[in-house]
């Protein structure tokens, strides 16, 4: 899957340097049993930061091929998900029925990384990018962020490639879903293309990216 990634990467001619080297910012829980969130502008600093890209082109065609194939690696008993660490956390490791607390960024390789999704664009009332609440083994969200979250420690982040079978062929309810209609119609347009199905990409088509920040859980 990485490998027919990278080939789509090369046929759009995109050139990307090697991800960035990456500062040193102490990882955070925004949540615990007796801590105070985080402000929203501690939060939103951690994953913007790290990727050295400023948000207004972090899910352009510019970044999601800033990768080499030896730079991954496969997540055990995953069905097939691929991960590159860009930052170990120092928290800890999610179980079963806790409550994890994320933000990401999400983008379709069929679409030249084109960002269809992110919790940096919903926002509350005050306009602070509002994160991402999951039950972990509830099946709210597709397998493949289960998956990646799992295994993730509570400050870290992850650059992970999701197969289809993994992503929203498996089931187009389950979230994150892009909260914008037009969004969601050229999301699933693209992954069920029936002339592009037929041609032998499926294996291509709804391959789709996520940056995740983990940053907290809370243990029940």
């Amino acid at each position: 899957m990485i490998m027919a990634l990278q080939l789509q990467c090369n046929a759009y001619n995109l050139h990307f340097p090697t991800h960035p080297s990456l500062p040193q910012i102490p990882s955070t829980k925004i949540f615990s049993a007796a801590a105070t969130p985080l402000t929203s502008s501690r939060r939103a600093l951690s994953l913007f930061a790290i990727t050295g890209i400023g948000l207004s082109n972090f899910g352009s065609s510019s970044s999601i091929c800033s990768w080499s194939v030896s730079d991954f690696v496969d997540l055990p008993n995953s069905g097939g998900v691929k991960a590159l660490e860009l930052r170990i956390g120092d928290g800890e490791t999610p179980l079963n029925g806790d409550k994890v607390i994320i933000h990401y960024y999400g983008r379709l390789a069929a679409k030249q990384g084109w960002r269809f999704d992110s919790t940096y664009d919903h926002k509350d009332e005050n306009g602070e990018p509002v994160p991402f609440e999951f039950v972990l083994g509830s099946g709210k969200v597709i397998s493949g962020i289960e998956s990646a979250v799992r295994s993730m420690k509570v400050g870290g982040i992850r650059r992970v490639v999701i197969p289809p079978s993994e992503g929203y062929h498996q089931n187009t309810s389950q979230e994150p879903i892009p909260p914008n209609f037009f969004d969601r119609q050229r999301l699933f347009t693209t992954i069920f293309n029936p002339t592009r199905l037929a041609n032998g990409e499926g294996s291509t088509l709804g391959i789709i990216i996520f940056d995740i920040e983990l940053l907290g859980l809370r243990r029940h």
